[in-house]
């Protein structure tokens, strides 16, 4: 079956509801405002043109993920397939642009954001542990970071090979949650950071 994948970047134009089929599935959704952003040569600046309206649709975890993680007014970036949902109301036929989502995030060219990992969600096939955490902030570090952390005693220089590449000394640390190394790596950025790594 062919379907129309799309990433639309907007804001969250009202505040994320959540509900439960009557099977039991957390759904969430909330109206995204995209707006065309175009250079005026006349005016000679940046203005805003058409607004896009979409309703974005979350399923399962990601639902649950949304309501957390997102506010009215938020910058995001969305992904997923995209419907036209048509109707009639007597006869006026009407339409709606739904993005069934698969991916949802913060845009962060326009400000930051904290990532931290839902319970249980590295366990499984990525080698972490449910629950588990290698260190540092936000619960943890990926699976692959994890084991290769793990296997860095074994075999020094072998650490990441789920990435084909070793992972650097520095991170294999910051990882076990050592202090950052007086060499390297952390002696740079002690050197210009005033230590703090």
């Amino acid at each position: 079956m062919n379907e129309t994948q799309v990433t639309v970047i907007g804001n969250v134009a009202t505040e994320v509801t959540y509900a439960q089929t009557p099977g039991g599935v957390p759904v969430a959704n909330f109206r995204l405002a995209s707006t065309e952003r175009r250079y005026d040569r006349a005016r000679d600046g940046w203005v805003d043109g058409e607004t896009q309206w979409m309703t974005v649709t979350a399923w399962r975890a990601l639902a649950g993920h949304l309501i957390d993680s997102l506010s009215k007014g938020d910058p995001v970036v969305v992904s997923g397939r995209l419907r036209v949902r048509e109707w009639t109301e007597g006869e006026v036929k009407r339409s709606r642009v739904e993005i069934d989502a698969r991916s949802v995030g913060h845009d962060l060219s326009r400000g930051t954001a904290r990532f931290s990992w839902a319970p249980g969600v590295r366990s499984g096939s990525t080698g972490g542990s449910p629950g588990g955490s290698a260190g540092g902030a936000g619960g943890g570090a990926p699976g692959w970071a994890a084991g290769a952390a793990a296997g860095a005693d074994e075999a020094p220089g072998a650490a990441g090979a789920a990435f084909g590449e070793a992972v650097p000394g520095w991170i294999v640390d910051a990882l076990r949650g050592r202090p950052p190394a007086t060499a390297g790596v952390g002696a740079a950025a002690e050197g210009e950071s005033g230590g703090d790594v």
